[in-house]
């Protein structure tokens, strides 16, 4: 009885059974809407990337003109100056004595040239009575009034005072020289002496110090050094088979990736020698004055070298996926996926080095449903 049952049952179920559906019929496949641009050749302006260090267009290196012991050092590095500020002071007191005792001897020749004037006044009275002496001799001679002997005597009194006053007045010249001798004995000993408070040269920021009090600053040694604020070039290195597109007064785009911005800047130097062992040649900058700007910072300078004819495609139709590039190409209604390789920027268009044809059209901007092998419409 119970296996007729299990039959039964089977053939019931059979019965119930569901036709499978045909799976050969797909529902159509909707073009995606894509817009294109054409791979065009293009001229463009190149450019080289110059890379470089920023330093001070003025740079002073302040030293001592005597050898002296350091008193006062009233400058840190980092501290803005003066142009004239003191810096250090050294001690002195050595040309101080100088300068005192050759203001002594000054006063000392005034005194002397007092006395030598009253003794050329003197002489002059003197030569002036032997004259008046003289001549009243001479009249009486004539008349026959004297003897001869009484005129050679006063011709003689009168040659001796002339002789006195000449004395008198050469002694007063002496005196004159000697005194202007001393003028300049005391001028130079207040300069030497001025020497000992060192100044700034102009107004700057000191970037170096070498000096402390107590230190014997010796001629020539570099105690301090200075920038001049508000100055500053950019150096940049540039190869020789470059520098003849570089000349004075081109403007060119200077970045600086610390303070991330860019400025425009003219070129105020081209070295024109040429570092034989790297095979480039120094170009300066002038820099604008701007606050943030330090000696030593990186900078780069994009220098215009001339037009290119360069292949170009809208940015947005490049797809970056880590290292690679790569672009839809319109072939047929049908998106094809194609590696490239990218060049330079230009406002909303980037340079196509590799890849791709004149004449080919890309996708841009690209959809994000797009996928290679995607059926698609070209909008008009």
């Amino acid at each position: 009885m119970r296996p007729y049952l299990i039959f039964v049952t089977f053939l019931f179920l059979a019965g119930c059974g569901v036709e499978p559906a045909d799976k050969s019929v797909s529902a159509p496949v909707t073009p995606i809407g894509v817009d294109t641009a054409v791979v065009a050749d293009a001229d463009w302006q190149s450019t080289y990337e110059a890379t470089g260090t920023v330093r001070a267009r003025t740079t002073a290196v302040v030293a001592s003109k005597l050898m002296a012991y350091t008193r006062e050092v009233r400058a840190q590095i980092g501290d803005h100056v003066r142009e004239g500020q003191p810096l250090a002071v050294l001690d002195a007191r050595d040309l101080e004595s100088s300068v005192a005792r050759t203001e002594a001897g000054r006063e000392e020749m005034k005194s002397a040239i007092a006395e030598a004037e009253s003794a050329a006044a003197l002489a002059r009275s003197q030569l002036d009575l032997a004259l008046v002496t003289f001549r009243r001799v001479q009249d009486l001679l004539d008349k026959r009034s004297i003897a001869a002997q009484e005129y050679d005597e006063a011709a003689a009194r009168l040659k001796t005072a002339q002789a006195a006053l000449d004395m008198a007045l050469a002694r007063r010249s002496q005196m004159n020289a000697k005194m202007s001798q001393i003028e300049q004995e005391i001028r130079g000993a207040g300069i030497l002496r001025g020497y000992s408070v060192i100044v700034a040269p102009f107004a700057g920021t000191i970037v170096a110090k070498s000096i402390d009090p107590g230190t014997l600053a010796v001629p020539g040694t570099p105690l301090f050094t200075m920038e001049r604020d508000g100055a500053f070039r950019l150096e940049v290195s540039v190869p020789e088979s470059r520098l003849s597109t570089v000349r004075v007064g081109k403007i060119v785009s200077v970045q600086m990736d610390a303070m991330d911005r860019a400025f425009p800047a003219r070129i105020a130097e081209v070295v024109p020698s040429v570092d034989a062992a790297a095979r480039a040649g120094t170009v300066k900058i002038d820099l604008p004055p701007i606050a943030e700007l330090r000696s030593g910072v990186f900078g780069r300078a994009l220098i215009d070298i001339g037009v290119r004819k360069v292949l170009t495609v809208p940015i947005a139709g490049v797809l970056e996926r880590g290292q690679l590039q790569s672009v839809y190409v319109a072939e047929n209604n049908v998106a094809h996926t194609r590696l490239v390789t990218i060049g330079t920027r230009m406002n909303d268009r980037v340079e196509v080095l590799s890849g791709l044809n004149p004449g080919e059209r890309v996708i841009a901007p690209v959809p994000a449903s797009l996928a290679d092998g995607a059926l698609i419409g070209v909008r008009q």
